[in-house]
């Protein structure tokens, strides 16, 4: 008579193990600790010591002249894994966007830099005459006859008014020639989890006038959250989301099982990530 084989936990398994539990518990009965995690100071300023130099270089002024408004407290800059992506997504000059690829994350930014006059001709002859000058040195024939070749994006279907973008919405394609029109996006990462303001149509190149921020997180919601990814586990719970919020943005939330008040970043549509 065969006996029946028992399966036992061993000293690494059950070392996981209790580590989850303990997580777990920590999280579900001392959320509050999660919200009072303070910002990470080294990711907000490196952030706008890029941002600084990226308008000194565009814009031709000097990085330190250049001035940029406190973020709301409730933003949290988090560290990022690629380089960061620097943007005008309107007309104005006023308002930077920075965008991270890893972890998907988006913030605006408010700045200033002094007026600077408009660049003098280097050809007064070309000036006089109402002409562009024509390029000189040994590149003069290749930059000639080199097209322009820039990337746009475009919807594979048509995108109605107030849906909120997803990936397979949209692709890049390239053009070579015409004119260059900085409202155009150049990036999915731009339109993914923004909201259409109009009908948007299949091959349509898309402006940055033809979105805006979404809300991802609405008020009184039951929300995903996860809590950590970077420590080799992750755990996921629903919350309550107390606060409407954008992506990247911080918001308040409520653990629904211990009623305590937490903090969480906006990664997607009903998904918070814990801080």
């Amino acid at each position: 008579m065969s006996k029946k084989s028992v399966k036992t936990s061993t000293p690494a398994l059950k070392g996981m193990q209790i580590l989850c539990l303990t997580m777990a518990a920590w999280f579900l009965g001392w959320g509050v600790g999660f919200a009072q995690t303070s910002p990470q100071l080294g990711s907000q300023a490196a952030m706008f010591n890029q941002v600084k130099s990226w308008m000194a270089e565009t814009h031709n002024v000097k990085s330190n002249e250049v001035t940029i408004a406190p973020l709301d407290p409730r933003v949290q800059v988090q560290s990022c894994n690629k380089p960061l992506l620097v943007d005008h997504p309107f007309s104005s000059k006023d308002t930077v966007r920075v965008r991270c690829a890893d972890p998907v994350w988006q913030v605006y930014l408010q700045v200033s830099m002094p007026a600077t006059p408009p660049a003098a001709q280097p050809n007064a002859q070309a000036a006089n005459s109402g002409k562009p000058s024509a390029p000189v040195g040994p590149n003069a024939a290749a930059a000639a006859v080199a097209p322009i070749v820039k990337s746009l994006v475009v919807p594979k279907r048509l995108i109605q008014r107030g849906m909120v973008i997803e990936p397979d919405m949209v692709e890049e394609v390239s053009q070579t020639g015409g004119n260059i029109d900085n409202s155009l996006l150049q990036s999915t990462i731009e339109a993914i989890t923004a909201e259409a303001v109009r009908d948007l149509s299949a091959g349509q190149p898309l402006r940055s006038s033809d979105i805006r921020r979404a809300i991802l997180v609405k008020q009184g919601q039951l929300v995903t959250m996860t809590v950590g990814e970077k420590s080799g586990f992750l755990i996921t719970v629903r919350v309550e989301a107390l606060q409407d919020g954008r992506m990247g943005e911080q918001v308040k939330l409520k653990n629904t099982e211990s009623g305590r008040q937490i903090s969480g970043v906006v990664t997607g549509p009903s998904m918070v990530k814990g801080l």
